[in-house]
Protein backbone atom coordinates (compact mmCIF):
# COMPACT_ATOMS: atom_id res chain seq x y z
CA UNK A 1 0.00 0.00 0.00
CA UNK A 2 1.08 3.32 -0.47
CA UNK A 3 2.55 5.27 2.42
CA UNK A 4 0.75 8.27 4.08
CA UNK A 5 0.64 11.33 2.30
CA UNK A 6 1.60 14.54 4.26
CA UNK A 7 -1.42 15.84 6.93
CA UNK A 8 -1.31 19.28 4.99
CA UNK A 9 -3.56 17.18 2.86
CA UNK A 10 -7.52 18.53 2.57
CA UNK A 11 -9.60 15.46 3.49
CA UNK A 12 -13.01 17.98 2.47
CA UNK A 13 -14.10 19.33 -0.66
CA UNK A 14 -15.63 17.05 -3.52
CA UNK A 15 -14.70 13.97 -3.75
CA UNK A 16 -14.67 11.87 -6.62
CA UNK A 17 -14.61 8.17 -7.31
CA UNK A 18 -14.17 6.44 -10.28
CA UNK A 19 -14.88 2.34 -10.64
CA UNK A 20 -13.16 1.55 -14.03
CA UNK A 21 -14.60 -1.70 -14.55
CA UNK A 22 -12.97 -4.39 -17.30
CA UNK A 23 -16.72 -6.23 -17.47
CA UNK A 24 -18.93 -4.84 -20.23
CA UNK A 25 -21.85 -5.08 -17.71
CA UNK A 26 -21.00 -2.39 -14.56
CA UNK A 27 -23.81 -4.09 -12.46
CA UNK A 28 -21.49 -7.19 -13.00
CA UNK A 29 -19.43 -5.19 -10.15
CA UNK A 30 -22.03 -5.06 -7.63
CA UNK A 31 -19.77 -6.13 -4.36
CA UNK A 32 -18.05 -2.94 -5.55
CA UNK A 33 -20.85 -0.58 -5.39
CA UNK A 34 -22.59 -3.02 -2.23
CA UNK A 35 -19.30 -1.88 -0.20
CA UNK A 36 -19.56 2.05 -1.46
CA UNK A 37 -23.25 1.87 0.19
CA UNK A 38 -21.89 0.40 3.24
CA UNK A 39 -19.98 3.37 3.60
CA UNK A 40 -22.76 5.36 2.29
CA UNK A 41 -25.23 3.84 5.14
CA UNK A 42 -22.51 4.76 7.63
CA UNK A 43 -22.13 8.07 6.89
CA UNK A 44 -18.52 7.54 5.49
CA UNK A 45 -19.39 9.57 2.31
CA UNK A 46 -21.13 12.56 2.77
CA UNK A 47 -23.91 13.07 -0.12
CA UNK A 48 -22.75 16.88 -0.14
CA UNK A 49 -19.31 16.11 -1.01
CA UNK A 50 -18.88 12.62 -3.00
CA UNK A 51 -19.98 11.43 -6.66
CA UNK A 52 -19.42 8.19 -7.47
CA UNK A 53 -18.47 7.64 -11.54
CA UNK A 54 -18.78 4.35 -13.44
CA UNK A 55 -16.83 3.83 -16.22
CA UNK A 56 -16.67 1.22 -18.92
CA UNK A 57 -17.08 0.06 -22.47
CA UNK A 58 -21.02 -0.71 -23.10
CA UNK A 59 -23.35 1.89 -23.62
CA UNK A 60 -26.21 2.43 -20.76
CA UNK A 61 -27.53 5.31 -19.45
CA UNK A 62 -27.30 6.29 -15.67
CA UNK A 63 -31.06 5.54 -15.05
CA UNK A 64 -30.42 1.78 -16.50
CA UNK A 65 -27.08 1.22 -14.41
CA UNK A 66 -29.38 1.92 -11.29
CA UNK A 67 -32.10 0.16 -12.11
CA UNK A 68 -29.69 -2.76 -12.25
CA UNK A 69 -28.10 -2.25 -8.78
CA UNK A 70 -31.43 -1.36 -6.93
CA UNK A 71 -32.71 -4.86 -6.06
CA UNK A 72 -29.36 -5.85 -5.58
CA UNK A 73 -28.85 -3.38 -3.14
CA UNK A 74 -32.28 -3.25 -1.32
CA UNK A 75 -32.65 -6.85 0.74
CA UNK A 76 -34.89 -9.22 -0.72
CA UNK A 77 -36.64 -9.16 3.27
CA UNK A 78 -36.68 -7.20 6.56
CA UNK A 79 -35.76 -4.22 4.57
CA UNK A 80 -36.87 -0.54 6.46
CA UNK A 81 -38.52 1.99 4.74
CA UNK A 82 -35.25 3.79 5.98
CA UNK A 83 -33.13 1.22 4.19
CA UNK A 84 -35.23 1.50 0.89
CA UNK A 85 -34.68 5.36 1.06
CA UNK A 86 -30.91 5.40 1.64
CA UNK A 87 -30.66 3.24 -1.54
CA UNK A 88 -32.49 5.61 -3.36
CA UNK A 89 -30.26 8.50 -2.70
CA UNK A 90 -27.16 6.57 -2.54
CA UNK A 91 -28.24 5.34 -6.23
CA UNK A 92 -28.51 9.57 -7.28
CA UNK A 93 -24.78 10.37 -5.85
CA UNK A 94 -23.93 7.35 -9.20
CA UNK A 95 -22.98 8.78 -13.16
CA UNK A 96 -22.11 6.43 -15.66
CA UNK A 97 -19.90 7.44 -18.36
CA UNK A 98 -19.32 5.07 -21.48
CA UNK A 99 -15.42 4.41 -23.41
CA UNK A 100 -12.94 2.48 -24.07
CA UNK A 101 -9.69 2.66 -22.84
CA UNK A 102 -7.47 2.72 -25.60
CA UNK A 103 -8.07 6.12 -26.40
CA UNK A 104 -8.22 9.70 -24.86
CA UNK A 105 -12.04 10.34 -25.86
CA UNK A 106 -13.69 8.47 -23.15
CA UNK A 107 -11.25 9.94 -20.45
CA UNK A 108 -11.64 13.30 -21.46
CA UNK A 109 -15.53 13.00 -21.31
CA UNK A 110 -14.72 11.60 -17.44
CA UNK A 111 -12.68 14.19 -16.87
CA UNK A 112 -15.69 16.83 -17.82
CA UNK A 113 -17.71 15.13 -15.59
CA UNK A 114 -15.65 15.03 -12.60
CA UNK A 115 -14.80 18.73 -13.17
CA UNK A 116 -18.18 19.95 -13.10
CA UNK A 117 -19.02 17.81 -10.03
CA UNK A 118 -16.09 19.58 -8.55
CA UNK A 119 -17.37 23.03 -9.43
CA UNK A 120 -20.75 22.42 -8.60
CA UNK A 121 -19.01 21.75 -4.94
CA UNK A 122 -17.27 25.14 -5.03
CA UNK A 123 -14.32 22.93 -5.03
CA UNK A 124 -11.41 25.85 -4.31
CA UNK A 125 -7.67 25.74 -2.47
CA UNK A 126 -6.61 22.00 -2.59
CA UNK A 127 -10.41 20.59 -1.90
CA UNK A 128 -10.46 18.40 -4.90
CA UNK A 129 -10.14 14.38 -4.42
CA UNK A 130 -10.00 11.94 -6.88
CA UNK A 131 -9.73 8.50 -6.25
CA UNK A 132 -9.82 5.93 -9.21
CA UNK A 133 -10.78 2.55 -8.41
CA UNK A 134 -8.87 -0.05 -11.50
CA UNK A 135 -10.80 -3.01 -11.84
CA UNK A 136 -9.30 -4.31 -14.20
CA UNK A 137 -6.64 -7.15 -15.69
CA UNK A 138 -2.68 -5.87 -14.82
CA UNK A 139 -1.83 -5.93 -18.16
CA UNK A 140 -3.86 -2.68 -19.31
CA UNK A 141 -2.91 -0.94 -15.83
CA UNK A 142 -0.03 1.18 -17.19
CA UNK A 143 -2.28 2.55 -20.28
CA UNK A 144 -5.09 3.16 -18.59
CA UNK A 145 -2.63 5.24 -15.86
CA UNK A 146 -1.34 6.96 -18.68
CA UNK A 147 -4.75 8.22 -19.74
CA UNK A 148 -5.31 9.07 -16.17
CA UNK A 149 -2.02 10.98 -15.90
CA UNK A 150 -3.09 12.78 -19.26
CA UNK A 151 -6.99 13.46 -18.69
CA UNK A 152 -8.24 13.05 -15.48
CA UNK A 153 -5.38 14.75 -13.45
CA UNK A 154 -6.54 17.38 -10.86
CA UNK A 155 -6.73 20.69 -12.10
CA UNK A 156 -4.18 23.17 -11.31
CA UNK A 157 -6.31 25.59 -9.82
CA UNK A 158 -8.11 23.17 -7.60
CA UNK A 159 -5.40 21.42 -5.90
CA UNK A 160 -6.27 18.44 -3.87
CA UNK A 161 -5.07 14.73 -4.63
CA UNK A 162 -5.53 11.81 -7.08
CA UNK A 163 -5.04 8.41 -5.81
CA UNK A 164 -4.74 5.11 -7.96
CA UNK A 165 -5.94 2.11 -6.46
CA UNK A 166 -4.86 -1.56 -7.87
CA UNK A 167 -5.83 -4.94 -7.68
CA UNK A 168 -4.05 -8.42 -7.45
CA UNK A 169 -2.85 -10.46 -9.19
CA UNK A 170 -0.07 -7.86 -10.22
CA UNK A 171 1.45 -9.38 -12.54
CA UNK A 172 2.28 -13.10 -13.74
CA UNK A 173 5.42 -13.12 -12.04
CA UNK A 174 8.28 -11.40 -10.04
CA UNK A 175 9.69 -9.51 -13.71
CA UNK A 176 6.53 -8.72 -14.57
CA UNK A 177 5.32 -7.78 -11.50
CA UNK A 178 8.33 -5.05 -11.21
CA UNK A 179 7.86 -3.70 -15.21
CA UNK A 180 4.21 -3.33 -13.74
CA UNK A 181 5.22 -1.59 -10.33
CA UNK A 182 8.09 0.86 -12.70
CA UNK A 183 5.37 1.55 -16.02
CA UNK A 184 2.90 2.67 -13.03
CA UNK A 185 6.01 4.74 -10.64
CA UNK A 186 6.85 6.41 -13.37
CA UNK A 187 3.24 8.32 -13.99
CA UNK A 188 2.55 8.57 -9.96
CA UNK A 189 4.20 9.02 -7.24
CA UNK A 190 4.31 6.62 -4.13
CA UNK A 191 2.01 7.82 -2.14
CA UNK A 192 -0.47 7.96 -5.07
CA UNK A 193 -0.51 4.31 -5.29
CA UNK A 194 -2.76 1.65 -3.33
CA UNK A 195 -2.36 -1.87 -3.92
CA UNK A 196 -5.02 -4.19 -1.93
CA UNK A 197 -6.04 -7.25 -1.57
CA UNK A 198 -9.97 -7.21 -1.05
CA UNK A 199 -9.61 -10.36 1.28
CA UNK A 200 -7.89 -8.80 3.56
CA UNK A 201 -10.97 -6.70 4.25
CA UNK A 202 -13.24 -9.45 5.35
CA UNK A 203 -14.02 -8.95 8.86
CA UNK A 204 -12.43 -12.68 10.27
CA UNK A 205 -9.23 -11.74 8.28
CA UNK A 206 -9.41 -7.99 10.06
CA UNK A 207 -9.68 -9.62 13.88
CA UNK A 208 -6.92 -12.39 13.35
CA UNK A 209 -4.35 -10.17 14.84
CA UNK A 210 -6.75 -9.08 18.04
CA UNK A 211 -7.46 -12.73 18.15
CA UNK A 212 -3.97 -13.62 17.99
CA UNK A 213 -2.07 -11.23 20.53
CA UNK A 214 -4.55 -9.50 22.72
CA UNK A 215 -5.49 -13.25 23.79
CA UNK A 216 -2.94 -14.58 26.38
CA UNK A 217 -4.13 -18.08 25.90
CA UNK A 218 -3.78 -18.08 21.99
CA UNK A 219 -0.57 -16.28 22.45
CA UNK A 220 1.00 -18.69 24.77
CA UNK A 221 -0.27 -22.02 22.45
CA UNK A 222 0.11 -20.54 19.29
CA UNK A 223 3.24 -22.38 18.17
CA UNK A 224 5.01 -25.89 17.30
CA UNK A 225 4.95 -27.43 20.59
CA UNK A 226 1.08 -26.97 20.21
CA UNK A 227 -0.50 -27.16 16.62
CA UNK A 228 0.64 -29.76 14.57
CA UNK A 229 -0.61 -27.90 11.13
CA UNK A 230 -2.65 -25.05 10.08
CA UNK A 231 -5.06 -25.57 7.01
CA UNK A 232 -6.31 -22.34 5.07
CA UNK A 233 -8.87 -23.17 3.08
CA UNK A 234 -10.69 -21.04 0.24
CA UNK A 235 -13.87 -22.55 -1.73
CA UNK A 236 -15.80 -20.79 -3.95
CA UNK A 237 -18.57 -22.52 -5.71
CA UNK A 238 -19.39 -20.20 -9.21
CA UNK A 239 -19.35 -20.30 -13.18
CA UNK A 240 -16.95 -17.51 -13.92
CA UNK A 241 -19.80 -16.73 -17.40
CA UNK A 242 -17.79 -14.37 -19.79
CA UNK A 243 -14.41 -13.96 -17.12
CA UNK A 244 -12.56 -16.99 -18.55
CA UNK A 245 -10.24 -14.92 -20.88
CA UNK A 246 -8.86 -13.55 -17.70
CA UNK A 247 -8.78 -16.61 -15.48
CA UNK A 248 -6.78 -18.56 -18.01
CA UNK A 249 -4.28 -16.23 -18.01
CA UNK A 250 -3.66 -16.76 -14.43
CA UNK A 251 -5.00 -19.98 -13.09
CA UNK A 252 -5.96 -20.29 -9.32
CA UNK A 253 -2.22 -20.42 -7.45
CA UNK A 254 -1.90 -16.61 -9.31
CA UNK A 255 -5.37 -15.56 -8.26
CA UNK A 256 -5.81 -16.38 -4.84
CA UNK A 257 -3.04 -18.29 -3.10
CA UNK A 258 -0.04 -16.27 -3.89
CA UNK A 259 -2.00 -13.17 -2.76
CA UNK A 260 -5.03 -13.53 -0.57
CA UNK A 261 -3.90 -16.89 1.12
CA UNK A 262 -0.70 -16.16 1.37
CA UNK A 263 -1.56 -12.95 3.27
CA UNK A 264 -3.78 -14.79 5.56
CA UNK A 265 -0.84 -17.33 6.23
CA UNK A 266 1.04 -14.30 7.40
CA UNK A 267 -1.52 -13.09 9.18
CA UNK A 268 -1.89 -16.75 10.97
CA UNK A 269 2.24 -17.20 11.44
CA UNK A 270 4.07 -13.72 11.66
CA UNK A 271 5.32 -12.60 15.00
CA UNK A 272 3.78 -10.10 17.21
CA UNK A 273 4.51 -6.85 15.70
CA UNK A 274 5.80 -3.80 17.54
CA UNK A 275 2.63 -1.85 17.42
CA UNK A 276 -0.19 -1.88 14.69
CA UNK A 277 1.37 0.66 12.08
CA UNK A 278 1.46 -0.51 8.59
CA UNK A 279 4.89 -0.36 8.51
CA UNK A 280 5.41 -2.89 11.59
CA UNK A 281 3.13 -5.32 10.03
CA UNK A 282 4.48 -5.16 6.82
CA UNK A 283 7.72 -5.64 8.03
CA UNK A 284 7.04 -8.52 10.71
CA UNK A 285 5.03 -10.29 7.53
CA UNK A 286 8.29 -9.79 5.30
CA UNK A 287 10.05 -11.76 7.90
CA UNK A 288 8.02 -14.70 8.11
CA UNK A 289 8.12 -14.96 3.95
CA UNK A 290 11.73 -14.94 4.39
CA UNK A 291 11.34 -17.89 6.71
CA UNK A 292 9.54 -20.03 4.34
CA UNK A 293 11.03 -22.56 2.98
CA UNK A 294 11.67 -23.67 -0.83
CA UNK A 295 7.98 -25.34 -2.03
CA UNK A 296 8.65 -28.52 -3.10
CA UNK A 297 7.03 -29.77 -6.72
CA UNK A 298 6.21 -33.21 -4.57
CA UNK A 299 3.60 -31.50 -2.17
CA UNK A 300 1.95 -29.58 -4.87
CA UNK A 301 -1.19 -30.73 -6.13
CA UNK A 302 -2.75 -29.61 -9.58
CA UNK A 303 -5.98 -30.16 -11.16
CA UNK A 304 -8.91 -28.84 -13.61
CA UNK A 305 -12.62 -28.62 -12.50
CA UNK A 306 -14.96 -30.70 -14.79
CA UNK A 307 -16.97 -28.12 -17.03
CA UNK A 308 -14.40 -24.89 -16.59
CA UNK A 309 -13.85 -25.44 -20.44
CA UNK A 310 -17.07 -25.42 -21.16
CA UNK A 311 -16.82 -21.64 -21.63
CA UNK A 312 -16.67 -20.00 -24.42
CA UNK A 313 -14.02 -17.67 -23.51
CA UNK A 314 -11.81 -20.62 -22.21
CA UNK A 315 -9.72 -22.49 -24.88
CA UNK A 316 -10.36 -25.80 -25.67
CA UNK A 317 -6.79 -26.98 -24.54
CA UNK A 318 -6.09 -25.07 -21.38
CA UNK A 319 -5.02 -26.93 -19.07
CA UNK A 320 -4.74 -23.62 -16.69
CA UNK A 321 -5.37 -25.20 -12.80
CA UNK A 322 -8.75 -24.31 -10.96
CA UNK A 323 -7.78 -26.43 -7.86
CA UNK A 324 -4.38 -26.16 -6.15
CA UNK A 325 -3.25 -28.10 -2.46
CA UNK A 326 0.50 -26.71 -0.96
CA UNK A 327 1.89 -27.53 1.70
CA UNK A 328 4.10 -24.76 3.31
CA UNK A 329 6.88 -25.10 5.76
CA UNK A 330 8.18 -22.57 7.54
CA UNK A 331 11.63 -22.34 9.45
CA UNK A 332 11.01 -20.37 12.34
CA UNK A 333 11.21 -21.22 16.23
CA UNK A 334 7.11 -21.03 16.52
Amino acid sequence: MGTRESSNVSETGSFSIVLLCASGDLAEKKSLFLALFHLYEKGLLPPTEVQIFGYARTEISDDELRDQLREYLIPAKYHSPKQVEDVWDFLNLIKYISGSYDSEEGFRLLDKEISEHEYSKNSEGGSSRRLFYLELPPSVYPFVCKMIKTCCMNKSNLGGWTRIVVEKPFGKDLESAEELSTQIGELFEEPQIYRIGHYLGKELVQKMLVLRFANQLFLSLWNRDNIDNVQIIFKEDFIIKAHGGYFDQYGIIRDIIQNHLLQVLCLVAMERPVSLNPEHIRDERVKFLESVVSISDAEVVLGQYEGYRDDLTVPDDSNTPTFAAVILRIHSER
